[in-house]
């Protein structure tokens, strides 16, 4: 079954995938939906655009297969309570509600529907592939995981918030930003952290109002809501966007989720991508330039592992500036966490480190 999408919107989408389903079933034949195989095998990196996307390769899944018939089900089902339970009255479900409401046994039989909420979550995302819809469109939310602090103001379901009025804690990002409306942007940059305890710093330190620009955090990797707000803020507010992570190789594939996307959701990077985004820090060249050597924490096999995979993505095996950054790694065969920068002062972050790095532009793309 080829891709049914009424454009601009979900409900009819998902009605016309119900359907196409129904229309099969009365045609006698094994009725079965087409998608796209997400995988890296089916992974490409467009250079044109500078974002990782899909390939062409699909995979079936039908009833009447032993192999695929549960997840032919939970397909189905999923794509049913979105229909009936979000979509036709307007309400929203987060990621673990969908899961709750999914979670049943199936008349005459021992077997559930879904068992953990992992199998939940990636029938959403295969349903995202097969409809062209996102997750957002198809009102399923996530865990609130980030906070914004700055001269902005938005529009959130119909209160009017001031970003730069809201204390140490900020505004918790919700997870759905598609339906944030910006009032007012005054800031000359955006500048993501991984970490909430660096965000605090910042914030305390004022160092948002003093240079002008917006904070944001996640606790980790970057949430989906959070990189399609950084997003939004880079084309609607035409601002440039700097990411700062540790000195290690997962703060490296942090910065290249928000730059080029990620291999789980390619299929969404148009949506979530920020080309134009740098990297301020922190590099293996702060190390020697600010003395850090005595904070390196030892690699160990895992993160030798993890730099000889990421340095041989095709988004980054050709970049000289990073893969001198992967080799000073395994040269100095250790990693640096943000706040090793303290031990130069609690505010040395804030008052040297990050206003030198943005005038001198010692950033990398």
């Amino acid at each position: 079954m080829k891709k049914t999408q009424t454009k601009n919107n979900p409900k009819l989408t998902l009605e016309q995938l119900g359907k196409n389903l129904v229309q099969q079933v009365k045609s006698m034949k094994n009725p079965e939906i087409t998608l796209p195989i997400r995988a890296l095998s089916n992974i490409e990196y467009n250079k044109k655009t500078g974002t990782l996307q899909l390939g062409s390769k699909e995979g079936k899944r039908s009833f009447f297969n032993l192999g695929h018939a549960k997840k032919f089900l939970q397909t189905v089902e999923v794509a049913s309570i979105l229909k009936k339970e979000l979509l036709d009255t307007g309400k929203h479900e987060h990621l673990r509600g969908v899961f709750y409401i999914t979670k049943r046994t199936i008349p005459g039989t021992n077997i559930n529907i879904v068992d953990e909420q992992v199998e939940s979550d990636k029938v959403i995302e295969d349903l995202e592939v097969i409809t062209g819809l996102s997750r957002e469109q198809l009102h399923v939310s996530a865990n609130k995981m980030g906070s914004m602090v700055g001269n902005v103001s938005l529009i959130d379901s119909g209160d009017t918030i001031d970003c730069s009025k809201l204390g140490r804690g900020g505004y918790s990002i919700p997870s759905i930003t598609d339906e944030l409306q910006f009032k007012k942007i005054n800031a000359k940059f955006v500048l993501y952290m991984e970490k909430a305890a660096i965000f605090e710093r910042l914030n305390e330190d004022k160092f948002w109002q003093k240079n002008g620009c917006i904070l944001i955090t996640s606790q980790g990797q970057t949430t989906r809501g959070i990189r399609r707000l950084l997003q939004r803020l880079a084309e609607e507010g035409n601002l440039p966007i700097y990411v700062l992570c540790d000195g290690d190789v997962y703060g490296a594939y942090i910065y290249s989720v928000v730059k080029y996307g990620s291999i789980a959701l390619a299929h969404a990077s148009e949506r979530l991508t920020i080309p134009s985004v740098k990297y301020i820090g922190i590099t293996m060249d702060d190390i020697v330039k600010y003395d850090l050597k005595k904070q390196l924490i030892k690699l160990d096999e895992k993160d030798l592992a993890r730099i000889k995979q990421v340095s041989q993505y095709e988004w980054f095996k050709d970049n000289k500036e990073w893969q001198k950054q992967f080799k000073m790694m395994k040269e100095f065969n250790g990693k640096v966490e943000i706040q090793a920068l303290a031990t130069k002062g609690v505010s040395f972050i804030s008052e040297i480190y990050l206003p030198q790095k943005i005038k001198n532009k010692d950033f990398i793309d």
